[in-house]
């Protein structure tokens, strides 16, 4: 069988003071007529990335809420995973095209890995291409399977588009991040858009008190007296990192003695990671104030947390992106974010809220001379940033709006959720973040004769942009 992942044990009444008032209680209502739905989520690592972040934390409360849930890992060896880092940068555009071993090589493993899967369920969420083929090589029982895309695939390369489409039509539903990520000609009439988020109560997010972060830093080296700037991220050459070193020189020659760090988490899936890795330390080689830190040498959830707390500013320069949760986590600290523009980092910095979104090193390096010599402009982006998190962006949302899925999927009756759940397809929904409207949508937009709705300025914005990458995930 697949290996299972063992997770801790969570209560939903303890977010009750994160969330809006009246979010747990709705949560709790939403669950009732899902006790006892076996669910199963499958992914390729039980560490390092957002998705394993998020299971981490989802499955525990969808078992305090009464479903019985369980999170398995595929295997794989170096091989296997060198294919599936070039079909997750093939999906999300890059000029690769995958030989007759590659695809040889990921069939392999697809089959192994539907051989191990084993018990049954009612509902089974597969995350990203590396587990995609499983129902497609088993068949799909009587399960009801769900395709759970993290990344951008908005505008993939078409050779591992075509390799990989005819696994979509063995799934009930598709989940994407962003309405614009659907590819064209996506196989499936059953898609929703639910946005990722984060978990106010684990380590990397809970309270730390300013005495408690501040020692943690000073034990791995950083001097919390001086200006401090971050990005946390996986080394991957899509959050650009050499960017971010450009972009700090020239905050120093404005803002001298100003540090940089830079750190990532390395995966199991992510072969490619200590390359980048290795490109980031020699472009950093010659300055003492460019701290480089990953998991693997005691830099954890703890000195996260501690980092983005005691940054007085967070960078996330992404190229292409599909979300970018260390913007959400940033925000839930008060610490205002300069990201470039891209993927879900808009809809964190809604409407002009907790920072600002930049194009270039120039442009980022501005920005950030701006923050450092401005302590009130810090702590206002940051509060409003923070408050947008709470409304949007926090694990109890994503929760809901995975129940309600379930919910359709299995015929159950789907509950209203608490505010701001994703929309289904036959409900009303920002065609951009997926949100369900109601009569207070913000904006509306008019595009060939049809009128679209938006849950804020910023997504009316982002559909302005393109207007027919979104469209297609709405179903017109």
């Amino acid at each position: 069988m697949l290996e299972n992942v063992d997770v801790g044990e969570q209560n939903v009444r303890a977010y009750e003071h994160d969330a809006p008032p009246g979010t747990v209680d709705a949560l709790v209502i939403l669950a009732e007529p899902l006790q006892g739905l076996r669910v199963l989520h499958v992914n390729a690592t039980p560490y390092g990335g957002g998705v394993a972040e998020i299971l981490r934390s989802e499955i525990p409360l969808l078992r305090n809420l009464g479903l019985t849930a369980d999170w398995s890992i595929i295997s794989g060896d170096d091989e296997f995973f060198a294919v599936t880092k070039a079909i997750h940068n093939g999906l999300q555009g890059a000029e690769r095209i995958l030989d007759d071993n590659e695809r040889a090589e990921y069939l392999k493993h697809a089959a192994t890995n539907a051989a191990l899967l084993d018990g049954d369920y009612d509902v089974i969420v597969v995350h990203d291409p590396q587990p995609l083929a499983i129902p497609a090589t088993r068949g799909r029982g009587q399960a009801k399977w769900v395709w759970r895309c993290h990344i951008d695939t908005s505008a993939p390369n078409p050779n591992t588009w075509a390799f990989l489409r005819p696994f979509m039509t063995a799934y009930d539903s598709a989940v994407f991040t962003l309405g614009n990520f659907v590819p064209p000609d996506f196989p499936l009439d059953r898609i929703a858009i639910v946005p990722p988020a984060i978990d106010s109560q684990s380590p990397k997010n809970l309270d730390l008190p300013p005495h408690l972060a501040t020692r943690v830093l000073e034990w791995i080296g950083v001097e919390v007296d001086r200006p401090l700037i971050v990005q946390i991220s996986r080394f991957d050459p899509w959050k650009d990192p050499l960017g971010v070193i450009a972009a700090y020189r020239l905050v120093k020659q404005e803002v001298p003695g100003t540090q940089l760090v830079l750190a990532g988490s390395m995966a199991l899936d992510d072969p490619e990671g200590w390359d980048v890795y290795r490109s980031i330390r020699d472009a950093a080689r010659s300055d003492p104030d460019i701290h480089l830190f990953t998991n693997l040498t005691g830099v954890g959830n703890i000195e996260v947390n501690a980092l983005q707390r005691c940054a007085d500013v967070v960078i996330q320069k992404s190229i292409r992106e599909g979300f970018g949760l260390v913007v959400s986590e940033s925000l839930w600290k008060g610490t205002p974010v300069v990201a470039g523009h891209a993927g879900g980092i808009p809809l964190q910095l809604r409407d002009g809220a907790g920072g600002f979104l930049v194009e270039g090193s120039d442009e980022c390096a501005s920005r950030v001379v701006e923050l450092l010599v401005d302590a009130e402009l810090r702590r206002e982006l940051g509060a409003s940033g923070r408050e947008v998190v709470r409304e949007r962006f926090l694990l109890t949302r994503l929760v809901a709006d995975e129940l309600r899925l379930y919910a359709s999927l299995v015929g159950k009756p789907v509950g209203p959720g608490p505010a701001r759940a994703a929309g289904l397809d036959d409900e009303p929904r920002d065609p951009v973040c997926g949100m369900r409207l109601d009569a207070s949508a913000v904006a509306r937009e008019l595009h060939e004769g049809h009128t679209y709705s938006f849950c804020s300025q910023t997504c009316a914005t982002e559909f302005r942009r393109a207007p027919s990458s979104f469209i297609r995930s709405d179903g017109q």
